[in-house]
């Protein structure tokens, strides 16, 4: 469906603190008829034709408007910018408005109430359901960052001099993306944009707002709850993010749980070796993997009808995928383990052999790469040197030999030359979920008691490894929607299982997988 989040690099950081501006008069949405879809891109979302009357229904309804908003709020009279919202009216008796945000940061969210309802998330019965777009993303103010080099690294171990190369390409590339518009990108903080969902909540005449955040959106809703604690109804943040404001915390971290969960994953295949012939047990199968990530380091390997290289950041790649991965995972090691080419092995084939179409001409923008990159640099205070990120790679090469090299060699902002903005988190009393996975690596389950400790509210605790399943689960789902409009608070929730040998086809998991290792930076 359109609302995706199986490998979703969400995180949060910091946002500046700016005390919220004071309201003189309320803010006004401009309401005008929504966008219309062409079939094409409707498909290029994931829905099936058998979906387009229900998603056209949908939208028929949904109420779309935009809104000024400034550029800056130390001068709200100086330059707008435009904020694009939908709203979906409450079915039946009304409790309010109810924000939803889909993480990135730079992810859109304009269509993500039509995108709940058609997944069975029930939340539309008792609230207007309120998407928008953040500043920089979709259908609000945009920019884009100049053309980029290209800075991915060819197949093998990277080198210190190929990572200095690197090195030095980002820092050009950051410093010509931020002066191009540096009065624009400088205000894409969190801070701004919950300044922004809170002129949404008073131009919808709306005393308090509940919100429901996914990933960035769990920052975005710990932000606004700082900033605006009285504002807030009920909040539910899932895959929560972490409340320290450094990218280098956030790699770290990141790497940590996903060898965690690829010990996990090995234990997996280890009682399953009849299957996939990695090893008897655990060790055995860290050991053949540690192998083949090695060697495939050493040959990368080629076929004649598949556009794949194998080499060993593949290899660490698919080492740290989510349970629901797994069977067809297996599948794929245990043909790569002996594979030589020059065709590639059927499962192999079936999996990358045929590249989804790219979007349409006339698909609108669901996620920014360039608000991706600025949100992230404008609240990072970690290090950026190529010392600091270059020794902590070797580190993890060490620690994690399996899929240490999936994490980042290089320090993402550096050269961005804009200040850092940051927030100070504050705890309140205010009605608060937050649900965290315990194996999960894109949101590791420590972000979520950390966030609990600076703002409060109260922990749900999800056993599974999936990245915001809150609203992929019907169990969940349930205890969701009776949060929301009844205010029963819950301390566990259902997850996605782990498969015993068949699972929910991962093609689409695996090839996002592969989308993100060659270059995708969310």
């Amino acid at each position: 469906m359109i609302l995706r989040t199986l490998l979703m690099s969400a995180l949060a950081l910091g946002a500046p603190a700016v005390t919220a501006h004071a309201e003189t008069a309320r803010p006004a949405i401009t309401w005008q008829k929504c966008p219309s879809y062409s079939d094409d891109v409707l498909r290029s979302w994931g829905l099936r034709d058998t979906d387009f009357p229900k998603f056209k229904g949908l939208l028929g309804r949904t109420e779309c408007g935009t809104l000024s908003v400034p550029q800056s709020y130390a001068d709200p009279a100086g330059k707008q910018l435009t904020i694009a919202l939908t709203r979906l009216k409450a079915t039946g008796s009304r409790l309010g408005s109810l924000a939803v945000n889909p993480g990135g940061p730079g992810g859109s969210g304009y269509l993500m109430p039509i995108d709940l309802v058609m997944t069975g998330v029930e939340l539309n019965n008792r609230y207007d359901l309120i998407g928008f777009d953040p500043r920089g993303v979709g259908a609000s103010t945009n920019a884009k960052c100049p053309a980029s080099e290209d800075d991915r690294p060819p197949p093998g171990p990277v080198t210190e001099e190929l990572a200095r190369t690197v090195y030095d390409s980002v820092i050009r590339s950051n410093r010509a993306c931020a002066s191009s518009n540096p009065g624009f990108f400088g205000g894409l903080t969190t801070a701004n944009v919950a300044r922004d969902l809170d002129r949404i909540r008073a131009a919808l005449g709306e005393r308090e707002l509940s919100f429901f955040g996914v990933s960035w959106g769990t920052w975005l809703g710990t932000v606004y709850r700082s900033l605006f604690p009285e504002r807030v109804h009920r909040m539910w943040l899932d895959s929560v993010a972490l409340p320290v404001p450094r990218v280098d915390v956030f790699t770290q971290v990141r790497a940590e749980a996903s060898d965690r969960d690829f010990q996990r994953m090995a234990g997996w295949l280890a009682e399953r070796d009849g299957t996939y012939a990695l090893g008897a047990t655990k060790a055995e199968v860290v050991a053949t993997l540690t192998e083949m990530r090695r060697s495939y380091d050493a040959e990368p390997l080629t076929f004649t009808d598949v556009d794949l290289t194998v080499e060993g950041r593949l290899i660490a790649d698919m080492a740290g995928q989510p349970s629901v991965a797994w069977p067809e995972l297996g599948q794929v090691l245990k043909e790569l383990k002996d594979a030589t080419g020059p065709t590639a092995p059927p499962t192999i084939k079936q999996i990358f052999g045929e590249q989804p179409p790219p979007p349409p001409a006339d698909a609108p923008e669901r996620r920014s790469q360039a608000a991706n990159l600025a949100f992230f640099c404008n609240e990072d205070s970690g290090q950026r040197t190529f010392e600091s990120a270059w020794n902590a790679y070797q580190k993890r090469l060490r620690d994690f030999p399996v899929t240490g090299e999936a994490s980042v060699f290089f320090p993402r902002c550096a050269g961005w030359p804009l200040p850092v903005q940051t927030t100070r988190l504050r705890h309140s009393d205010g009605s608060l979920m937050l649900s965290g996975h315990l194996h999960e690596s894109p949101s590791p389950y420590e972000w979520t008691l950390q966030t609990r400790a600076a703002i409060g509210g109260t922990l749900v605790t999800v056993d599974d490894d999936m990245h915001g399943s809150a609203l992929r689960v019907p169990g969940c789902v349930a205890k969701v929607i009776d949060y929301f409009e009844k205010g029963r608070r819950t301390s566990t929730c259902p997850g996605v299982p782990v498969p015993d040998s068949a699972a929910l086809p991962a093609e689409p998991l695996l090839r996002q997988s592969l989308s993100d290792r060659l270059g995708a930076t969310g």
